[in-house]
């Protein structure tokens, strides 16, 4: 038996960012939020300022790279044209990576937009959907030509929950019938932007970057609400996405429930004293990748992509351990003949992790977050090296 697994030819590989977690706060709905660690979402890794340098790391990584614009930076108000030099800024930078051989996958939203909008109810008003179009229409004017993929939204189905259920990520709330009116919001703006794309782009595959976890009972009290935060998440939420050309999927957290959800976030030691293998934030199960490509792929028949996937981990060792793990799942739906067309890794660099702060890493590339300094690991050698050679050494 071979001791590494062979990628089929044209399998992309790739890494991802979201322009807010590595970009300065403009003034977007994050700007100024303390998160859990008490890191301060303003400064985050200075890649506005470094993007010559980010550069030189990011085309290590495949042929694809996974980012998004700051919408806030670009349109200062509502329905306004996009501020020339932001665009240009952007457009040198997305032409920089083409030049290296670098396909861009756009996400259109990535948790973030402007105040302007938030001020005015954000998601769960009807009047963000034609906001977004618009937006979303000046970013294929802007970008379109370079762009190979386009995500409309980035996991929609963790901005409803945070946002307006959990009460994690702005503006706080904490309302199941807001959560699901701005799930139906996004899934009637990305049906428009779809349309839109597949237009004017009919090359550049359109897709959704859905979250998906594994959420189970560890007892009789734990079943019924993993049972539900499973229909909610995946059922419910893919429902209003569908209309896609491939699926992209990203998975990260095995989450018991007894009866409430056990992580090592909220719960510290207590996924230790279930014997559950875990990282800083959530329980280790990378089978569950291999779970999830087979149940969308078994109900949408779509091809899929692995949009993000990675461990939060400030051992490099532990990183390369988890990517033999993922990619081992990755190999075996393709060879059961899932048409699982690429594998985009969370993340390129360290990056200001949401509500969590910038302790919680990430990073092929980790960021001293005092001098902003780029350093190498060896995950990132090792990734680079799996791109390079289609193949994933298991030993």
């Amino acid at each position: 038996m071979s001791n590494t697994l062979v990628f089929p030819p044209g399998f992309e590989w790739g890494t991802s960012t979201a322009a807010a977690q590595i970009e300065t706060a403009s003034a977007h709905n994050w700007k100024g939020v303390v998160a859990k660690d008490g890191a301060v979402f303003e400064r985050t890794t200075d890649h506005e300022l470094r993007r010559e340098e980010d550069i030189e790391h990011i085309v290590r990584f495949g042929t694809i790279y996974r980012c998004g614009v700051d919408w806030a930076r670009l349109q200062t108000a509502a329905m306004q044209p996009f501020v020339p030099e932001v665009v240009e800024e952007y457009r040198d930078f997305f032409i920089a990576l083409k030049a290296r051989g670098m396909k861009i996958m756009f996400v259109i939203h990535h948790f973030t937009h402007p105040l302007w909008m938030e001020k005015d109810g954000g998601w769960t008003e009807e009047h963000a959907i034609p906001l977004y179009v618009d937006f979303a229409r000046r970013c294929m004017d802007a970008f379109g030509d370079l762009v190979a993929y386009w995500n409309t939204f980035n996991e929609p189905n963790v901005y409803a929950l945070n946002a307006y259920l959990l009460g994690n990520f702005p503006p706080f709330k904490k309302s199941y019938t807001k959560a699901n009116r701005v799930l139906r919001h996004m899934g009637r703006a990305h049906d428009i932007a779809v349309e839109l794309l597949n237009d004017r782009f009919p090359n550049a595959p359109v897709g959704i970057s859905l979250n998906t976890g594994w959420f189970e009972g560890v007892n009789g009290l734990g079943k019924l609400p993993a049972r539900f935060m499973d229909w909610w998440f995946h059922t419910k939420a893919a429902k209003y996405f569908e209309k896609v050309d491939f699926w992209g999927l990203s998975y990260y957290a095995y989450v018991p429930f007894n009866p409430f959800p056990i992580t090592e976030i909220d719960k510290p030691g207590q996924l230790d004293k279930l014997g559950i293998p875990h990282d800083q934030m959530w329980g280790y199960r990378p089978e569950g990748l291999g779970r999830i490509i087979r149940r969308f792929y078994q109900r949408y028949q779509k091809p899929i992509i692995v949009t993000e996937n990675g461990i939060c981990t400030d051992n490099p060792e532990r990183r390369i351990a988890a990517i033999k793990d993922y990619l081992r799942e990755c190999h075996q739906v393709i060879a059961e003949g899932i048409p699982l067309q690429g594998y985009i890794f969370w993340s390129t660099f360290d990056n200001f992790e949401w509500n969590l702060g910038n302790t919680y890493r990430f990073g092929l590339i980790t960021i001293d977050w005092r001098t902003m300094d780029r350093r190498n690991t060896i995950a990132a050698d090792f990734y680079a090296e799996v791109c390079q050679k289609n193949e994933v050494p298991q030993y």
